[in-house]
């Protein structure tokens, strides 16, 4: 049988979400979880790598197994995991579904906070800078004109297309916070925080629309602006097709 796990988990104390040598991650805890309660070797397979210190409200992962589950799977597994990680749900899928590859699109969001707050230290960006919103919607907007984001990719990335289809990008501009929120059907390395951060350039008025512009059609990322830090940004949203995700075993 197929599976696949929804999480969501608070990344401040990872090392990112992929598995990786001689450093605790999301889904290395995740594995150790299943493996520990059906006493066997589990690998799960991730739908979107996170890097160290971002969050997720929902992410996906699928494994496969062929002994039942344990009756109370869910329960027993979140019982193991770490206080920062959460197994909200699990699906019976198709023996061909993958969590990677089946997802349709990705929501993100980036939270900035304009005034010291304690209570948002590990879960937005502090940015106590005069921004111009219209600049920021305007630089928004302009992003979905494009398809080809190699600017806002980091190097040594491994792909083999830059194309990314954007659905959605937008900024809600708040009295205390400020958020962006995008969607696509893919992203690339360090796509978002990337974005995020030439925008703010453009907020601040240090670059204007058409170096924007400029530095999208660049595709050179030494021209985007990654300086961002990574707790401002949580994964919000893995979408799957209709009747995908519709057989919940717990």
């Amino acid at each position: 049988m197929r599976y696949f796990i929804e999480v969501a988990y608070k990344g401040t104390s990872f090392g990112g979400f992929q598995i990786q040598d001689n450093v605790e991650t999301v889904q290395s805890v995740i594995d150790h979880a299943i493996s520990t309660l059906m006493r066997g070797a589990i690998v799960t397979t991730g739908s979107s790598r996170t890097d160290a210190g971002v969050h997720a409200r929902q992410n996906f992962l699928h494994f496969d197994m062929e002994q039942p589950l344990h009756p109370q799977f869910l329960y027993k597994v979140n019982a193991i995991l770490p206080p920062d990680v959460v197994m909200r749900n699990i699906y019976r899928v198709a023996d061909d579904a993958h969590s990677r590859f089946a997802a349709l699109s990705r929501s993100y969001e980036y939270t900035l906070y304009m005034e010291k707050d304690p209570f948002m230290r590990d879960r937005g960006y502090f940015f106590p800078y005069t921004l111009h919103p219209e600049l920021l919607h305007e630089a928004a907007s302009v992003l979905r004109e494009y398809e080809n984001f190699m600017t806002f990719s980091k190097r040594n990335t491994q792909v083999k297309t830059y194309n990314c289809n954007i659905m959605s990008s937008e900024w809600e501009v708040g009295e205390d916070r400020i958020v962006y929120r995008v969607t696509a059907n893919r992203f690339l390395r360090g796509m978002v925080r990337g974005m995020v951060g030439t925008m703010l350039r453009v907020g601040r008025g240090k670059l204007t629309m058409d170096g924007f512009r400029e530095a999208i059609e660049s595709r050179n990322c030494v021209n985007a602006d990654f300086a961002v830090p990574p707790q401002g940004l949580f994964l919000m949203k893995v979408a799957y097709p209709e009747g995908m995700l519709a057989d919940k075993v717990q």
